[in-house]
């Protein structure tokens, strides 16, 4: 493959003579006075589910963290390395971001994976990771119709990190003082409709 034909540079191309042209004043002023977006994004890593994408962001306005199953980790300063974590303290405290989304979706590998378990080839890395939505998935799969797993058990895994993001102290206390929202979605691949968590109710498509 070359680079001519290659999918990715191909798109970079495409990128370069379309849309930054066509916002390049719109760069060259992030460049120069820094990003201010208003809203941190959780999203999973998988390709089919882009928040770029799904919310028609411009430059600047997210501040995406993505991975495996959408996870947020609970609160654990213990001088380890933590991503998730070290992306949600300079969102939150530096950008001064608005509003977190956690947002799962449809047909998940990596939920599937906390239901059935990691590939016996990802060992290493993902294995202790989904390993903390397991005991979540495993309750919710017991308690809903077998047709209801896949959904139920993805919705199940943005509500605990909605509950686990609750243990960092300073996304609390921004919360509770109204500086901060804190907002549950779920996107469907398949029909491209997203549903926001409605409290302690049930996912609701946006309208």
């Amino acid at each position: 493959m070359t680079d001519s034909t290659d999918l990715l540079f191909s798109g970079y191309r495409r990128f370069r003579e379309g849309h930054w042209a066509e916002a390049k004043a719109e760069y060259e002023a992030l460049a120069a006075e820094g990003q201010t977006p208003h809203t941190l994004v959780i999203a999973c890593s998988d390709s089919r589910a882009d928040p770029a994408l799904i919310f028609d962001a411009a430059p600047g306005q997210l501040f995406t963290v993505r991975n495996v199953a959408n996870l947020a980790p609970p609160y654990a300063p213990d001088g380890d390395l933590h991503g998730v974590s070290a992306a949600l303290e300079f969102g939150v405290k530096v950008l001064q971001v608005r509003r977190i989304v956690v947002m799962g979706h449809a047909h998940c590998g990596g939920v599937a994976a906390m239901r059935g378990g990691a590939p016996a080839n990802c060992r290493d890395f993902l294995a202790p990771w989904i390993a903390q939505g397991e005991p979540t998935v495993r309750r919710v799969a017991e308690a809903v119709e077998p047709d209801e797993v896949e959904q139920a058990s993805e919705e199940a895994v943005v509500r605990l990190s909605l509950d686990n993001l609750r243990t960092f102290p300073w996304i609390a206390e921004r919360e509770a003082a109204g500086e901060l929202e804190l907002v549950g979605l779920h996107f469907g691949i398949a029909d491209g409709l997203l549903r926001r968590l409605t409290g302690a109710g049930p996912f609701q498509p946006l309208a």
